[in-house]
């Protein structure tokens, strides 16, 4: 009797201590170096810490020699395409004990649907509120169709990984199933108050107080509101996007500085007064972190992320009014921030992003793993 890929029935219950034990980690991922974002710090940092203690992590991303096209209004993003067969692959070559797909772009989907067809059970996480995001750009295009794709893609995966209580709460009423919290972390060596006044700071020709944005400038971002904003001293909008030139325009009173990164990234953090963080289609922000670890407070809007970090900290304000948030963080105390921000470790997030996953237990993995290769050697074989 011929065997097939289909007849394998996946095993809904984790091994007992399987989280304690190295194993073989498969992560797909749409959004990876040399890309600069949040999603990308996380998943690097998570994938670093993770083989510290000990795991063989696998990643399959746009990098690895597919052919790619950029994401419409997102070009640093590069959309791989007709990765299937390389992905299945890639799976028979590294065996994985568990796999979680990142993102829902064409390497997620590649990815799930193998992971369906062969029935192997796999992990998402949910980083980005994509129907915001694609509304913000298309506005033609309904909310409910973009939850109702988001809907589609993550219920199919036995865990669904969130950042926030309040992305938890939201997503669980608009009928996602199996959400998990995976909390993030931040560099405290990198980003540190010690970076404050350095030379004399890198705002010294500015008037003070400084209010500083750091992102992508994009729509998306909600960057307006801030610019909105009657404050005394000077606005600072550092970061690239597809905004910028625009917005250059509009706002001839705002510095415009452009993107920064690792160690001027972070003195940009360190020397500002505030770091005013307008995005309503965040899931998270780890750049609020970021910012607290410098000892710089924080002001935004009450949206899933900042009002999950940062109400009740003495690191920040949120309101509905922005402007009234920002004076208010303008309050705190810097000691505070950076103190606040020390309780968030990458090791901690990879020893939650571990527990989430759900693997196959060891026994069915090994007989499911062995069954394929006999199924690829026969596939070799001539008819006669």
């Amino acid at each position: 009797m011929s065997e097939d890929l289909n007849e394998i029935e996946p095993d809904e219950e984790i091994e007992a201590g399987f989280e304690d034990k190295p194993k073989r980690i498969m992560l797909v991922t749409d959004a990876w170096e040399p890309q600069v974002n949040g999603v990308v710090r996380t998943l690097t940092r998570t994938t670093e810490e993770c083989r510290a203690m000990g795991h063989e992590v696998e990643v399959i991303h746009p990098g690895l020699g597919y052919k790619t096209w950029p994401l419409p209004t997102y070009p640093e993003i590069q959309l791989a395409l007709g990765a299937r067969k390389d992905i299945e692959e890639r799976f028979k070559a590294f065996e994985p004990e568990a796999i979680h797909i990142s993102t829902e772009g064409t390497l997620g989907m590649a990815a799930r649907a193998v992971c369906l067809k062969w029935k192997l059970p796999f992990t998402t996480s949910y980083h980005t509120k994509f129907p915001e995001y694609v509304h913000a750009r298309f506005p033609f295009i309904p909310l409910s169709a973009g939850y109702a794709f988001m809907r589609w893609f993550h219920n199919a995966g036995g865990r669904l990984m969130v950042a926030t209580p309040s992305m938890r709460d939201d997503l669980a009423a608009r009928g996602f199933k199996n959400i998990t919290p995976w909390a993030r972390g931040v560099d405290t060596v990198l980003f540190n108050p010690d970076k404050r006044g350095i030379d004399g700071g890198v705002y010294q020709e500015l008037e003070g107080p400084i209010w500083v944005y750091v992102g992508r400038v994009s729509v998306e971002k909600n960057i307006e509101a801030f610019l909105d904003c009657e404050l005394p001293g000077t606005k600072v909008v550092i970061g690239p996007g597809p905004q910028l030139d625009q917005l250059r325009k509009e706002y001839p009173d705002i510095q415009f500085l452009g993107p920064r990164y690792g160690d001027e990234l972070a003195r940009y953090f360190a020397d500002a007064d505030v770091f005013v963080f307008p995005s309503l289609t965040d899931t998270f922000g780890l750049v609020i972190l970021e910012s607290m670890a410098c000892g710089t407070p924080v002001a935004a809007f009450p949206a899933p992320g900042p009002k999950d970090l940062i109400p009740g900290t003495g690191a920040g304000a949120v309101s509905e009014d922005l402007q009234e948030a920002c004076l208010e963080a303008l309050k705190m105390k810097r000691e505070r921030c950076r103190e606040y921000a020390e309780g968030f470790s990458w090791k901690a997030c990879a020893e939650e992003f571990v527990k989430n996953l759900k693997p196959q237990p060891k026994p069915e993995g090994r007989r499911f793993w062995r069954r394929l290769r006999r199924l690829g050697r026969r596939e070799q074989k001539p008819p006669f």
